[in-house]
This record gives structure tokens, C-alpha cells and sequence, in this order.
């Protein structure tokens, strides 16, 4: 994606997810694609319609859904919005990037939204280093035992391919995993986030 419709992209992120400023947006984050178009213009006066979707398209991480004429963030809201997640039962591991700083407090007091309304993980290591790579040069990936988690009443939901989203992972299904590069071996320092420091 070009710089161009990566500027376009965030900006519909941000509305479509945290601030809708004057958007019809319904219950589930839906608003008329043509209402974005018009919101968009004033700040890409030569964006269209063909635009917005070559973006929805395309992206990387399935941001977004078209549906009958209308858009929505698939995730990611800060904005309370229902979006109707089918429960995965089956997903074993899943992982987390994120900075070293970080890191340390989640082995202590675990995962948490924070601004969001959703835990955010990632289905492969190699996924959650480059969200990670996006916070710091060397992330720390993290990984949950989401099989023992859900067994103790953790549910998880596949929001797309790449993501994964739950309310809050406690400290002890999670450990931190040794993965700078995606060729290296995957290596466990065999602690779990109640005992392991960084």
C-alpha cells in the first residue's frame, strides 16, 4: 500500500474505530460507505469510492468489512459497538508482540485492552513480531496457552486470519518465548508469566 492510502487508511481507521465525528454509525460500527467518502474528502479531496475499496481489499490485516453499501472496523474500537464474534474453541497457542517494557509488567499482572475494548493476539509468531516491530525494534513475543485458558472459562474470537481477540489473558497462561527472527528456532525459556522476568 502506498504512502497515500496508508495516510487514508489510518484516517478511516480512526474514525471507523474511535471517533466517528458527525458519521451515522449503528450498533454494529456499520456507516454508509458514501458517508465516509464525503468525511474522507475533506482531507483527500481526489479520493473515491474505488479508493476506500481498493484499501479495504487489500489490507493486510482485514481491517474492515464492506457489506451492502455500508463499512465497519472489524476490530480494534475504543467505541462501544456489537460486533457479533463467533467463539474459536479450537486455537491451542496464540502469541503477542509487544516492547520489552511492556513485557515485564504483562508477566506480572497479564494482557488487559487497556484503550481498547478487546485483547488483540495474533495466530504465529512471525504475525505478532511485526506488530510488535511496529512499538520497538526488538519485541518481546509472548505466548498464550489458550487451550488451558479457555478450559478455565477464557473465550476467544477469531475477528480475522491474523487476529485474534479475547477480554483478558491472567499472567499465568502466559510465557515469554525467544523469537527475534522469524528463521530462528523457537525457543522457551520455560517460565510462566507468574515466575518469569525479563
Amino acid at each position: 500500500m502506498n504512502s497515500l492510502k496508508t495516510r487514508i487508511s489510518r484516517y478511516m481507521s480512526y474514525l471507523l474505530r474511535h471517533n466517528p465525528e458527525g458519521l451515522e454509525m449503528d450498533e454494529e460500527g456499520f456507516v454508509d460507505i458514501k458517508q465516509l467518502l464525503q468525511k474522507l474528502k475533506e482531507k483527500f479531496p481526489n479520493i473515491n469510492e474505488s479508493i476506500i475499496r481498493d484499501i479495504v481489499e487489500k489490507s493486510e490485516r482485514k481491517r474492515f468489512e464492506i457489506r451492502d453499501g455500508r463499512i465497519r472496523a472489524l476490530y480494534g474500537h475504543s467505541i462501544p459497538v456489537k460486533i457479533r464474534l463467533k467463539e474459536d474453541r479450537k486455537v491451542k497457542t496464540l502469541y503477542h508482540g509487544t516492547t520489552p517494557q511492556a513485557a515485564e509488567k504483562i508477566l506480572k499482572t497479564g494482557i488487559k485492552p487497556m484503550r481498547r475494548r478487546w485483547v488483540h493476539l495474533s495466530p504465529t509468531i512471525e504475525i505478532a513480531r511485526i506488530i510488535g516491530l511496529r512499538r520497538t525494534p526488538n519485541p518481546v513475543i509472548l505466548e498464550i496457552d489458550a487451550e488451558k485458558a479457555r478450559r478455565n472459562g477464557i473465550k476467544f474470537y477469531k475477528a480475522t486470519n491474523e487476529v485474534y481477540l479475547t477480554s483478558y489473558i491472567p499472567p499465568n497462561y502466559i510465557k515469554r518465548i525467544i523469537a527475534q527472527n522469524p528463521q530462528e528456532d523457537k525457543k522457551d525459556d520455560r517460565k510462566t508469566g507468574a515466575l518469569a522476568g525479563i
